[in-house]
């Protein structure tokens, strides 16, 4: 969360193209609230900053030299469980951002997204939402039930932390899982957005998840079957 609403949200952007960096870095400087802290051109140098600099959100490429961006988003969140990582694409449906996605990253951008956007999704990213589309969530579940096996979890289903969720918690956790948003899971369980926004802050809490993106890997990892679409 912010420290303060005057300060700055410090940003690091790691890319190898230095055209795609000085654009973020132009968009960026234009805004009062966010400030470009720094620069790296690959996934290592991206480390070594991100570790000196410590910055509120990363915008971090996934196809780099070196060190690509899931391995470089793994070390980062390793070592530094609260940083905000959203992860650069060119493509849609990219698998490597998917894979940095599963590293700990808060959600991802194609490369040619709008300033506004840009700039949004960082401040969202920076207030501890995630920054996925509930479609590319649906399409990120596919993929992982493509590469994981299902049961692959070392504990068994029933002393997992869901035995902590209340019914009702878990329905949501469930609609959360099939990508569906803060109204849209209020229109299927007739409930207020409000309530929804406290039942997922408290998943969140109980399966000491980072954001939504992470609720979605561990409803896949513990076989949690989303609710009807």
């Amino acid at each position: 969360m912010p420290e303060s609403a005057s300060t700055p949200i410090s940003v690091l952007i790691v890319d190898d193209q230095q055209l795609i960096r000085m654009g973020f870095r132009m968009i960026l400087d234009a805004e009062d609230d966010v400030d470009v802290v720094g620069e790296a051109s690959d996934g290592s140098e991206g480390i070594e900053r991100a570790m000196a600099l410590k910055p509120d959100v990363i915008l971090m490429d996934v196809r780099m030299p070196r060190i690509d961006g899931i391995t470089a988003t793994r070390q980062i969140v390793s070592a530094q469980p609260s940083a905000r990582i959203i992860v650069l694409t060119t493509f849609d449906l990219d698998e490597y951002a998917f894979g940095a996605l599963h590293a700990g990253a808060s959600g991802f951008l194609l490369k040619d997204v709008r300033a506004p956007e840009l700039t949004s999704a960082i401040r969202a990213v920076h207030n501890g939402d995630a920054m996925l589309s509930p479609r590319v969530t649906r399409k990120m579940l596919d993929l992982f039930s493509h590469r994981v096996p299902s049961g692959t979890s070392e504990t068994p289903t029933q002393s997992l932390p869901l035995a902590e969720l209340t019914p009702r918690e878990l329905d949501v956790f469930r609609e959360i899982a099939d990508g569906k948003t803060n109204a849209e899971i209020a229109t299927v369980l007739f409930l207020s957005e409000s309530t929804v926004k406290t039942h997922v802050g408290r998943i969140l809490g109980k399966l000491q998840a980072r954001d939504r993106i992470h609720l979605v890997i561990l409803a896949y990892e513990w076989d949690v079957v989303p609710g009807d679409s």
